[in-house]
């Protein structure tokens, strides 16, 4: 491609608007465009990249044995409510009518689409097991969309769908994605660690999330420093500190006026955090739900959530809920005789000797509480991991590290094929529901992550596997007859060994040109200039300061070599 007929216009300011390396770059060097928020055009650059990426995935897949297909964007609600998730999905469902008053909605995922597929064309065991993909634009009417293209309203994604026969068949099946996640990943020049996740909207019996570090990653990861033990905070398991033990003293009510929260407590107490258990009052659907942690301790609202079953809405109760459920105002609710659906109490509190409670009476707190003799409820993990805990794989300490989801596995089992009457004749001539797998991939998230992963002060900084094109040719002064005859002499034998080239024979300064390719991060830079009288040329490493002077016909051994380097061929 020559620079000189592409359609492509860098930038020297950082837009306003974007507040992370990523956004910041993919505008700069001319890859996307916005269009509204939360929606981007790919320019010719940025679609280069794009695709390079999908390549990848594809490559994978299909070394992994899955099948590409390709399904439409617009979903019948119908599906969707054979499901249950057209109610339960929420507002990042982008919804709409057609001309027949009929229910429609741009897919946001496709579990349903691709199990009414298999249910309509797998009828026997024999037929399993079967992974069928598809790489296709998502759609998800963000509330807050940030980051350009790490979390949009419309985006490039990856879903497989794995169908087997029983449980150590969906165990291969997750077991071959993980390991193309890998080797994705891997082939992309990223960073990515498998963490234990939480399966969310999507469902299923477990998961795992592909994460980056970042430091404006919108998850915090949990990381054993001893062990491999990762997992997402909304489903790192909490180990319980053990307390020494006490003898049980007299509960006592204790007057605390003006005191409500834990800081205003441990001061009108003089003791510290630990010492308290606060109740905290959420409205679960519709229901009252009372959650216990200790007074320096997080509720995990998710590991709530998944306790009650799953809900669609979580929130804290109003302070009319809470006078009713306590008989007292906010700041004072505890567990003895509240009346609530259902009491959680994490697991740690039950470990605990004589502790502080609020009392259900505005003003007043107990003292000398303990769980079993003065109340019960359901025990569990319902809190946040904080940094320094117990490894609950190993017994060493944790820390809490940022970071941004670029792929999730599930194992469904039977949730969407059970619920869609999905079934295969098995081979004891029965019906059965197929076990299901699910294994997404964000090809745009994938892209921004490689340049946050990938980029220096110059701009970015593109591993060869995935760079719009492989060498930059410059001509330093495109005027120059001579100069650019060998430039284009260069480009074209390069372009004949299979090589992705980019001619810039555009009349600007050797300034600008040099800046571009730095900003555009092409890996290899051939430059042309005033020593070709000696048949000599400038051969740089975008990733290198160094820069050789070579002989012309050293470039294509060069360039060659830069290939093996990076376990790829020319043709």
């Amino acid at each position: 491609m020559k620079m000189s007929k592409m359609l492509m216009l860098t930038m020297k300011e950082v837009p306003a608007e974007a507040e992370i390396a990523s956004h910041q770059l993919m505008l700069r060097a001319g890859l996307m465009r916005k269009m509204v928020s939360g929606v981007y055009n790919y320019m010719p650059l940025g679609l280069q990249v794009l695709k390079k990426v999908e390549n990848v995935v594809r490559e994978e897949m299909n070394n992994a044995g899955a099948q590409e297909i390709l399904a439409s964007a617009m979903i019948p609600a119908e599906l969707w409510q054979q499901s249950g998730r057209w109610d339960a999905y929420g507002a990042e469902m982008i919804r709409f009518k057609d001309r027949n008053d009929r229910d429609f909605c741009l897919g946001p995922t496709h579990e349903e689409v691709f199990t009414d597929l298999v249910r309509s064309e797998i009828k026997s065991y024999k037929q399993l097991p079967i992974n069928l993909y598809q790489i296709q634009t998502k759609y998800r009417d963000e509330r807050r969309p940030r980051f350009g293209v790490m979390r949009s309203r419309e985006f490039v994604m990856k879903d497989a769908y794995s169908f087997d026969k029983d449980q150590e068949g969906l165990d291969l099946s997750y077991n071959k994605m993980h390991d193309a996640y890998v080797n994705i990943f891997k082939r992309c020049g990223i960073d990515a660690k498998a963490v234990e996740a939480d399966s969310g909207a999507i469902g299923g019996s477990n998961s795992a999330e592909f994460m980056v570090q970042s430091e404006v990653g919108e998850d915090d990861v949990v990381f054993c420093d001893s062990c491999n033990y990762a997992a997402n905070i909304e489903k790192a398991q909490a180990v319980a500190e053990e307390c020494a033990k006490e003898e049980l003293k007299e509960l006592k009510e204790i007057e605390t006026p003006n005191a409500r929260t834990i800081e205003d407590l441990v001061k009108f107490f003089n003791t510290t955090e630990k010492k308290f258990a606060k109740t905290l009052i959420f409205n679960a659907d519709g229901k009252i739900v009372a959650v216990m942690v200790r007074g320096d301790r997080e509720v995990n609202e998710t590991k709530v959530a998944n306790a009650l079953g799953g809900v669609n809405s979580l929130e804290m109760a109003s302070a009319e809920e809470v006078l009713k459920a306590t008989n007292a105002a906010v700041g004072f609710a505890g567990p003895i005789n509240i009346k609530v659906d259902t009491l959680l109490v994490d697991a740690e509190v039950t470990k605990m000797y004589n502790f502080i409670v609020g009392a259900n009476k505005t003003g007043y707190h107990f003292e000398n509480v303990n769980y079993d003799r003065d109340f019960k409820g359901t025990v569990g993990d319902f809190r946040n991991v904080t940094s320094g805990e117990t490894c609950p794989k190993c017994g060493g300490k944790v820390t809490i590290s940022r970071g941004t989801e670029v792929g999730h596995i599930f194992k469904l089992g039977t949730k969407y094929s059970e619920a869609m009457d999905a079934k295969f004749i098995a081979e004891d001539g029965t019906k059965k529901p197929f076990i299901m797998g699910c294994y997404g991939i964000g090809v745009t998230r994938t892209l921004a992550s490689i340049i946050e992963q990938h980029h220096d002060d110059n701009g970015i900084v593109w591993p060869l596997q995935v760079a719009p094109y492989q060498v930059s040719v410059i001509a330093v002064n495109s005027k120059d007859e001579e100069q650019m005859r060998i430039a284009e002499e260069i480009y074209n034998k390069l372009t004949d060994m299979g090589v992705e080239a980019l001619l810039d024979d555009r009349k600007e300064r050797a300034g600008v040109k040099f800046k571009d390719a730095d900003l555009m991060g092409i890996p290899m830079r051939v430059t042309v200039g005033k020593k070709i009288v000696d048949g000599q040329v400038e051969f740089k490493l975008r990733n290198c300061e160094d820069i050789e002077v070579i002989n012309i016909d050293d470039v294509y051994n060069k360039v060659n070599n830069v290939f093996e380097e990076n376990n790829m061929k020319l043709k």
